[in-house]
């Protein structure tokens, strides 16, 4: 064999260990990945949203929600739209009231704002406003909604019966 040909083998062999070890490190890093929490900065938990719930911020919101959002979290935030079995970590279930309960509006905002792979920043694509409405509207997932607050009035029931 020439000194050329076996320069050139030498250094696909390199090549080809060096591809591997690249991509075992890939791997390992995506596995470390996927389970790390949200890093959010103290002061920022601590923040109140600004914006009151009204019907016309909430309805703003929902379109928001349904154009950015609704893909990977699902059109009622289970984290089942289309596009959730594509990501890792899978999108949050924002139905979930006892982990809804446990963050703050300003986490919240945080993470709408400053994404993490595979959820994208919406710094840029939103207002501060609408960011702080899509707090509002991922709220409202996990909250009861008045049909299912509201119980059967007894009194009206026996008194509809009582003419019969």
């Amino acid at each position: 064999m020439s000194t050329d040909a076996q320069i050139s083998l030498k250094t696909r062999k390199i090549l080809f260990v060096s591809l591997l070890a690249l991509i075992c490190i890939v791997l390992v890093y995506a596995v470390f990945q996927k389970d790390r929490p949200w890093v959010v900065p103290e002061e920022v938990k601590k923040l109140k949203n600004p914006i009151a719930p009204t019907e016309s911020t909430l309805k703003a919101a929902k379109g928001i929600y349904m154009d950015e959002c609704a893909e990977c979290h699902g059109e009622y935030g289970k984290g089942d739209g289309p596009k959730a079995m594509m990501h890792t970590p899978a999108p949050a279930d924002l139905t979930d009231a006892g982990q809804m309960n446990k963050v703050t509006d300003g986490k919240i905002f945080y993470q709408i704002s400053e994404g993490r792979k595979p959820m994208p920043s919406f710094k840029k694509r939103l207002t501060e406003e609408q960011r702080w409405g899509l707090v509002l509207f991922v709220r409202s997932f996990s909250q009861p909604t008045a049909a299912t607050d509201k119980k059967p009035d007894v009194g009206k029931d026996a008194a509809a019966s009582s003419k019969n």
